[in-house]
Formats: C-alpha cells, sequence, structure tokens
C-alpha cells in the first residue's frame, strides 16, 4: 500500500483521480475518522469493499459530490431540505434514492434508501472534482475499532487496499446517522 500526504495528492492528483475513476480501493482522511473508499458506481471495487469489511449485509453510505447531486438523486422535501442545510458536517443522512443508478446496486443492497455524507474537510474537492460519489466507510473490518491513525490500520485490510492519504492522527468519532426516511438519529462510539 502506497501512503500519500496532501500534498502528494496534489502533485499526483490527474493520476490519483484516473485510478479512482478505475475502481481503486483506498484509504482517506475524513472530518470524523478514516475511511475506506473507492468509486461508488464501480460495482466490482465495491465488491472488494464489502469483501475486505467481511460485510454483505449492510449497504454502504457514500460522500457525495456536492448538495446538487444529493438534490439531483434523492427525494428532497422541506423537511429533508431543512436538514441539508447543516451540511457540510459530520452527518449521515439517510434519504431516499430516486435514481437507482446513480450508484452500483452493491452499495445500496437493493434497498430504496441510501446513507449520504457531505463533510467539512478539504478532501471533499477531490470528490467535487470527480464528480461521482465515493462509497465511504470506516477503515475497519465490521465490529473492529475504527481507524484513526496509520498506526492503527488492519492488516487485513491493508493489504486490499492500493493506497492511503494519510494527514496523522485524528481525534473523531464516525458520523451521527441521521435516518430522515424514518426519524431516527444514531450516534456511534
Amino acid at each position: 500500500m502506497e501512503v500519500l500526504i496532501k500534498k502528494e495528492l496534489e502533485l499526483r492528483f490527474e493520476e490519483i483521480t484516473e485510478r479512482i475513476k478505475e475502481g481503486a480501493v483506498f484509504i482517506h482522511p475524513t472530518d470524523t475518522i478514516y475511511g475506506l473508499s473507492c468509486n461508488a458506481l464501480d460495482s466490482k471495487a465495491v465488491a472488494e469493499i464489502h469483501k475486505i469489511k467481511e460485510r454483505t449485509d449492510k449497504p454502504f453510505s457514500i460522500w457525495v459530490p456536492s448538495l446538487k447531486w444529493v438534490r439531483d438523486n434523492c427525494a428532497v422535501d422541506a423537511e429533508v431540505e431543512k436538514e441539508l442545510s447543516k451540511l457540510p458536517g459530520p452527518y449521515t443522512f439517510i434519504l431516499t434514492l430516486k435514481k437507482r443508478k446513480a450508484v452500483a446496486d452493491n452499495v445500496t443492497l437493493g434497498k430504496s434508501t441510501i446513507g449520504v455524507r457531505y463533510p467539512d474537510h478539504w478532501f471533499g474537492k477531490v470528490v467535487e472534482k470527480l464528480g461521482f460519489p465515493l462509497v465511504t466507510t470506516s477503515a475497519n473490518k465490521s465490529g473492529e475499532q475504527f481507524m484513526t491513525s496509520l498506526e492503527d490500520l488492519d492488516k487485513g485490510v491493508e493489504h486490499h487496499v492500493e493506497f492511503m492519504i494519510n494527514e496523522g492522527p485524528k481525534i473523531g468519532k464516525p458520523s451521527k446517522i441521521i435516518n430522515l426516511v424514518e426519524g431516527t438519529i444514531k450516534e456511534r462510539n
């Protein structure tokens, strides 16, 4: 696994974004913890993340390139629009997906809902320039401790990842899940 810092990503931007477009599985920083990611339109890459996470029964959330993407691809009424005003931020909003082809089928696992993230973090500019969503899930196997630094990266995860964008230790916890379809909130520890 190749470890990059923000400056290296900037210098090699075209190469790295092309690798993402082509299905690279990678680790990136967020506003909370490190995420395991891939192009959310690439079903083969998404399947690889299911395998890495040892999780085949739960859908993944996505990091969206813009709030326009959310409005174009998800059901947005006045209540949802009010919640979207909190973004960018450390939230995952569960929304109804109105365009099934907006992501690969194995992202949602056939569900009509999707977890949407739009973090307040510099990596969001990369996602915005890509113009398509990325799967974003914690960089750990299901049920294991989430990753906050390179030192606590699970070796079983590391062997399946092409590269990591490292910005040092993160002092956060996973995003707050706000289900706008069912009206529930979930805090993760």
